[in-house]
């Protein structure tokens, strides 16, 4: 039966279920909170980026979540956002479906890696404070964060060639707003099962073994805050990783709910609303998170308000 079988070389992606007065709605309502996270990300990285006094490990670790929280969202955020302008479904080629979960899976790998970087940066910052710089000097910095993107693009290539060497005969139509892999291989003609195995082994590689790190970096932590006498000194010390313990909740929250699972092709409503937690929500709060309680953060951006609105006076 799999010889009479073509393969289909375009997805036609259904996007959001409802009415077009309903469908008008989320468009608002994603729009704006795409554009929030667009600018405010692009504010997170301008300021590390002008901002002498912002200079430090920790803010350049900072500035590569802005980054990759950007070009996550944007991977499937406009293509979402133009299928719900537009009334009928969306069509997508096999090869443009083949980047776009590419590109997704690769960003958030890489996010995962750098998130157990800058809980050994914190765990630095606090249990070794005397010998942060020495430790985290600019080369070594540089040196983690290339690793994490690297790292992130190299791990998924045969994670996506795998799922599309996949024959989709059985249908080209996707239950959802991007390509997604369990729609995937929910629409294959063949049985996934061991792929679908091997995919949630490697799910639980990549995010349990970047969260090892994060673990053990915070067990040090928390057991070197409570050994400071004073309140004030175990506030202040706990101040500088709450943004970061508070972005690696939310962030293993939202992938542990996502992808492991021994089962990929979960019912399309569950992936839908997983998806929009991991690519509209999370990156919209990241930039309240970092910024809210930095209060370093705070001056650096007024100072370059200040600056901006003198230059526009003059």
């Amino acid at each position: 039966m799999l010889g009479n079988c073509s393969s289909t070389t375009e997805f036609f992606l259904l996007g959001f279920p409802g009415s077009q007065e309903v469908r008008r709605i989320l468009f608002a309502t994603f729009f704006f909170l795409y554009t929030v996270t667009v600018m405010g990300n692009t504010v997170i990285i301008v300021t590390v980026c002008v901002d002498k006094c912002l200079q430090s490990p920790m803010y350049f670790f900072l500035g590569h979540p802005s980054v990759l929280e950007i070009l996550i969202t944007s991977t499937a955020v406009p293509f979402m956002l133009g299928g719900l302008l537009l009334p009928g479904t969306q069509i997508l080629s096999l090869t443009a479906c083949a980047a776009q979960l590419y590109l997704y899976l690769s960003l958030g790998t890489s996010e995962l890696a750098l998130m157990g970087v800058m809980a050994v940066d914190r765990y630095v910052a606090v249990c070794n404070p005397l010998r942060y710089n020495i430790i985290m000097n600019s080369s070594t910095c540089s040196w983690v964060v290339i690793v994490s993107w690297v790292f992130g693009f190299l791990s998924e290539i045969w994670p996506v060639y795998a799922t599309f060497q996949l024959t989709f005969c059985k249908s080209n139509v996707l239950d959802h707003f991007y390509c997604d892999r369990g729609q995937l291989l929910k629409v294959s003609y063949e049985n996934t099962l061991f792929t679908e195995f091997i995919l949630f082994l490697m799910a639980i590689f990549i995010i349990i073994g970047s969260l090892i790190p994060t673990i053990v970096s915070y067990t040090y932590i928390i057991s070197t805050i409570l050994k400071i006498p004073s309140a004030s000194g175990r506030r202040k010390s706990f101040s500088t990783c709450a943004s970061h313990f508070t972005y690696v909740a939310i962030g293993y929250g939202s992938c542990l709910f996502l992808y492991v699972k021994p089962k990929q092709t979960q019912a399309a409503e569950y992936n839908r609303v997983a998806s929009l937690l991991v690519l509209v929500v999370t990156p919209f709060l990241n930039p309240f998170i970092f910024t809210l309680r930095n209060d370093k953060f705070i001056q650096a951006f007024g100072d370059g308000m200040k600056r901006c609105c003198q230059l526009l006076k003059n």
